[in-house]
């Protein structure tokens, strides 16, 4: 890959995301901002969250917030299983974690292939999608971790 690094634009830059699934859809994040990974564990409900926000869990001390994407989107909820996953990513300094039914894969994909998102996609509001990935047997919907959460609840999280 040497000296193939100039500055040829978007085209040859290369995405490195998270991806999971919820429900029928596959989802993904830009990996620099995931932390980390769990597995399914103990939640502590919080009184008076959102309806979107699960509660709160101890991670190596620290308590982290816990959204279940499925609620965030409007889908119905879903019994936890061997598969479910918590991803913890940080937006914008607040640590949170987020439930999804699995996780897939990383995957690298170029910039090229990602387009700007339809308005709704998925019966899911375009403010929370920054484009969709066209692969050769899929479309991936890359979420945008910014405007997933508003800055109000940014700061209702961080107080819980």
């Amino acid at each position: 890959m040497h000296g193939q690094q100039q500055s040829a634009g978007k085209d040859d830059t290369l995405l490195q995301l998270v991806t999971f699934h919820i429900g029928d859809e596959e989802f993904g994040v830009e990996i620099l901002k995931v932390q980390e990974i769990i597995r399914m564990m103990g939640i502590t409900r919080v009184p008076k969250a959102p309806d979107f926000v699960e509660g709160v869990i101890n991670l190596r001390g620290k308590v982290i917030p816990i959204i279940d994407l499925r609620k965030r989107f409007g889908m119905t909820g879903q019994e936890h299983d061997k598969h479910t996953r918590i991803i913890v990513i940080e937006i914008n300094a607040v640590i949170v974690g987020f439930v999804v039914d699995s996780v897939s894969e990383v995957l690298r994909i170029p910039a090229n292939t990602v387009e700007p998102p339809p308005s709704i996609i998925a019966g899911i509001e375009s403010e929370y999608i920054s484009g969709v990935g066209k692969l050769a047997d899929r479309l991936l919907i890359l979420l945008d971790l910014d405007h997933l959460l508003s800055r109000g609840e940014q700061n209702l999280l961080t107080g819980l």
